[in-house]
């Protein structure tokens, strides 16, 4: 039994290292003042992908992202550590996109993918944190979905068991396929790169990146179509404009406020009945206990 499996991915700005250019004055990321990176849980999504693919031979793992055309180097990024097939999400039309509108123009591409039995995505992205599009892109595509997964316990041709952490613990649950799972931090990490993937597929490129003067290895890519990521406009996946990039979403930021957090007042205490006295009547005043 083989398994058709979709990994939603995205680029990201590494906003674990953010400096004061990181927002622009419009409320919007400055991308250009941070490096790109691999969202953290969508590469946990991708070894979750990866490893039901060991489980199940012939099974078939597709990663599509959206985003400009340097968003490509995540699909050779997964292309090094397992993946089969990349396809970047590019038009002008989708810039601007909220988590709605982005979820649309995601549940378009894997509409026209067609045949899919899982598909994968992080639980959230660090740019935003809203943990909005994988069950946004489930309940557009009528799917069932498991949030939170941790790990895939058990996996058939009609349903996945999977633990997936909440609030208290963790709870298993079992699904019926197709379906989409978001994967949580705390699932295993990625696995590292393969260097015969590393060799072989660095000449991965998109239509844009092969038609570029720099781009030398076009004879291979002619040999080999692995070599050829997909690259799909808005009329590609035949998504509505209206429900693409700024005009599809209704999100809007209406301020950005700068937040600089500073050492309080210290307060240093002796162990006299006075002392623990005046500290338990404040806390107590505060609300902090009682």
């Amino acid at each position: 039994m083989s398994l058709k499996i979709i990994v939603l991915a995205k680029q990201v700005p590494d906003t674990r290292n953010a400096g004061g250019k990181a927002m622009n004055d419009d409320g919007t990321i400055n991308r250009s003042a941070l490096p790109a990176i691999f969202n953290p849980d969508d590469l946990n999504a991708l070894e979750q992908a990866l490893l039901l693919k060991e489980r199940h031979a012939g099974s078939k793992v597709t990663v599509i992202t959206m985003g400009p055309a340097r968003a490509a180097d995540i699909l050779r990024e997964a292309l090094y550590r397992g993946a089969d097939e990349g396809i970047l999400l590019s038009d002008r039309a989708f810039a601007g996109a909220d988590t709605l509108a982005t979820s649309y123009a995601l549940s378009q591409a894997i509409r026209k993918v067609g045949e899919y039995d899982v598909i994968l995505c992080g639980r959230q992205a660090i740019d935003g944190d809203t943990a909005q599009v994988g069950p946004q892109v489930a309940h557009m595509l009528g799917l069932p979905q498991v949030t939170g997964v941790r790990r895939v316990m058990e996996s058939s041709s009609s349903a996945i068991v999977a633990e997936r952490v909440i609030d208290n613990g963790v709870e298993t649950v079992k699904a019926p396929l197709p379906l989409l799972l978001t994967v949580d931090a705390a699932a295993a990490p990625c696995r590292p790169r393969n260097a015969y993937r590393m060799l072989r597929f660095h000449r991965a490129a998109t239509p844009q990146e092969q038609a570029a003067p720099g781009y030398a290895y076009r004879a291979q890519a002619e040999r080999d179509p692995a070599l050829a990521l997909k690259e799909w406009s808005l009329e590609h996946v035949g998504g509505d404009p209206a429900r693409c990039g700024l005009a599809g979403s209704p999100t809007k930021v209406k301020a950005v406020e700068n937040v600089v957090f500073k050492a309080k007042e210290s307060k240093r205490l002796t162990a006299s009945d006075e002392d623990i006295k005046s500290l338990l009547g404040e806390l107590l005043a505060n609300h902090t206990i009682g």
